[in-house]
């Protein structure tokens, strides 16, 4: 039977027989097979919160050590909550994604001040903190909590869409709608805990995004997209790629007296809260020296003398993709002002790494402290 790529009543089309196949042939694997991860030792709702916020978009390998770095510096919500932001953001340096930090923080701080520090039990309070959206409410619901409420990350996605062979993009607004009715209707009564991580262990071990294991899968018999198609790596339906465009930045390491302008950017922008060497992109037109002096200018209200070339650097970025140049620079005139920035500081080179960077500036500090201070 296959589930047309609609939305309407799509739940109903799911037959009583398969579907106690589904939940029993599932979770026996799960049982068997999970993996041994730290935060699937705990009950603790602030540490499996902390795991939901760190696996999104990070893969389980990665996101480990973080975990149990960040439990030693915050091993509670108070304690977090307390903690500043730039404490938090540079324990999370690295790691990506840096909103996710900020959102944490700011929930920590909410539900210590507002909540008496316990996080609340259902989904519809969850979804009330700010910093907290959709999945992370569903999955601390769930699994903390065992509340009947599905998650769907791109692992169920994937599995959803194996399964009942789904030609909807689940990134397209039908395609979730299906996805979570979908997800939602084959909870298992009081066992949502298990079953939603049974789903997305199955997605991250067996029905992987290329060369799917499915002579391994509990459920392959079940699975529409193994019945019907001679390559279910085929599912999801995946949308046309976007060009990511390229932009070329030029900064500065502008120096006075031995130590070295760092600034701060804005929290509400990309990679928020985090410090960087100031500058800015090359407009049409410009050369960089130009360009550099110009950023000067608009951000911090300085002028600087641009020296020797220091270093490029590339980073790819979700959407876009940059590459860094950096000169050394002497400071000239100007009463610093953060006009595009939130803070600034005069830092020394062995100091630097007690700041959150970017991982484009990290190279640049690496490669700096071995070099030397320039004469």
């Amino acid at each position: 039977m296959k589930i047309p790529a609609k939305a309407e009543s799509v739940t109903k089309r799911i037959p009583g027989v398969r579907l106690t196949k589904l939940r029993k042939n599932l979770l026996s694997w799960y049982t068997k097979h999970h993996r041994d991860l730290p935060w699937r030792r705990t009950r603790t709702p602030y540490r499996i919160w902390l795991s939901e916020v760190m696996l999104q978009q990070t893969q389980t390998a990665t996101a480990i050590p973080y975990y149990e770095r960040f439990l030693k510096r915050f091993p509670t919500v108070a304690v977090l909550a307390r903690s500043p932001l730039s404490r938090v953001l540079k324990t999370w340096e690295g790691l990506g994604y840096y909103a996710r930090a900020r959102n944490l923080h700011r929930a920590a701080r909410y539900i210590f001040h507002q909540l008496h520090g316990a996080l609340p039990r259902t989904y519809d309070e969850l979804i009330t903190i700010p910093g907290i959206g959709p999945y992370t409410a569903a999955a601390v619901a769930s699994i903390a909590f065992n509340k009947s409420h599905a998650v769907a990350d791109g692992n169920v996605e994937r599995v959803m869409s194996r399964l009942f062979h789904l030609t909807v993009s689940p990134k397209q607004k039908e395609g979730k709608k299906i996805v979570a009715e979908l997800a939602q209707q084959l909870l298992p009564p009081r066992q949502a805990r298990w079953w939603n991580q049974a789903v997305m262990e199955l997605g991250a071990l067996v029905c992987t995004p290329r060369r799917p294991r499915c002579g391994e899968c509990p459920v392959a018999r079940l699975c529409l997209a193994k019945k019907h198609l001679s390559d279910p790596s085929i599912l999801p339906v995946r949308l046309p790629r976007r060009s990511h465009p390229h932009y070329d930045i030029v900064i500065g390491l502008i120096w006075k007296d031995g130590r070295v302008l760092i600034d701060q950017r804005k929290m509400d922008g990309l990679l928020g809260g985090l410090w960087e060497f100031p500058g800015g992109k090359i407009k049409r037109g410009e050369n960089r020296a130009a360009a550099l002096r110009r950023e000067l200018r608009e951000e911090l209200d300085i002028e600087a003398e641009v020296g020797d070339f220091f270093m490029s650097v590339d980073h790819s970025y979700s959407h876009f993709s940059v590459t860094l140049h950096a000169y050394h620079c002497r400071f000239l005139s100007g009463t610093i002002r953060p006009l595009a920035c939130q803070a600034w500081r005069w830092a020394r080179p062995k100091d630097l790494r007690r700041y959150a960077f970017p991982a484009a500036n990290r190279k640049m500090i690496r490669s700096l402290l071995s070099e030397g201070v320039p004469a």
